[in-house]
């Protein structure tokens, strides 16, 4: 029996939770995908074999799945819960380069791979998939790249030139409401650089992510409405982009400390 819940999706990726119950020591063949995966095992465990090399997975090592690849699996431990990624060739690639060529496809999940992983779930709970739950993605995708590839993510994208002028770009699409501002992905297409290489560029030259810059930006919008006496808490959540009300009262409290209704306090 296997239970599918959604965290996050958008075009270029999908998080998920898995619950696999299953208990069968013999190999079952998976059909070839056309995304690349990455599975990350929470609890219990379960075998993987691809190109004729097994492995045994559990909450110390992860896999990376490529488009086309024939997997087999088995799960003699009765079943395990991941979480499992999807992710678009195309947005593989702004991370691996064009041709990558793997290490391995089994994922050693250090300290930092573990960390990363959870802080992207941790994301997905923020209702802001396209900005936290994408940089987070991206910082995950990053650590994977590292360990799995041998052609790293380009020197183009890990330099420093041409940051400023880079961040100072997105600074005034984002102060200006841009669509495209909505989501990081979008944003760095915009700018024609990957995304990866404007979350870099912002955490160097402002010492904070991009969505914490985007957040304080749209908590100055919503100042600026409180103070002139905006009624409805929905409408302004809607207006500046918020996943919903909810999601505008824990943003704001986090950057001021207080609560929208303390604030119309606060500037009357």
């Amino acid at each position: 029996m296997l239970s599918f819940l959604e965290l996050a999706a958008r075009p270029e990726f999908t998080v998920a939770a898995v619950d696999c119950r299953d208990d069968h020591r013999g190999w079952t063949a998976e059909r070839p995908r056309e995304d690349v995966r990455l599975v990350f095992v929470r609890r219990g465990g379960f075998r993987r074999r691809v190109r004729g090399v097994r492995a045994d997975l559990d909450p110390t090592v992860g896999y990376l799945g490529l488009p086309g690849d024939e997997e087999y699996f088995a799960h003699p431990d009765g079943g395990d819960t991941c979480t499992s990624i999807s992710l678009t060739p195309a947005l593989w690639r702004t991370m691996a380069g064009d041709a990558p060529r793997l290490e391995r496809s089994s994922l050693y999940v250090d300290g930092r791979l573990d960390l990363a992983h959870r802080r992207l779930l941790a994301a997905t709970r923020a209702a802001d998939t396209d900005h936290a739950a994408t940089e987070g993605l991206i910082g995950l995708l990053a650590t994977v790249v590292r360990q799995t590839v041998t052609t790293t993510i380009p020197d183009s994208d890990r330099a420093a030139t041409g940051d400023r002028t880079l961040v100072a770009r997105a600074r005034r699409l984002i102060g200006d409401g841009h669509p495209a501002t909505a989501g990081l992905i979008p944003l760095a297409t915009l700018l024609g650089v990957s995304p990866y290489r404007l979350s870099r560029a912002f955490t160097r030259e402002l010492g904070i992510s991009l969505t914490r810059y985007r957040n304080r930006v749209r908590v100055a919008h919503a100042l600026d409405r409180l103070e002139a006496g905006e009624p409805s808490l929905a409408a302004l959540a809607a207006d500046l982009r918020f996943a919903d009300q909810a999601h505008l009262c824990r943003t704001i409290r986090e950057h001021l400390g207080h609560t929208p209704t303390a604030l119309r306090r606060l500037l009357a």
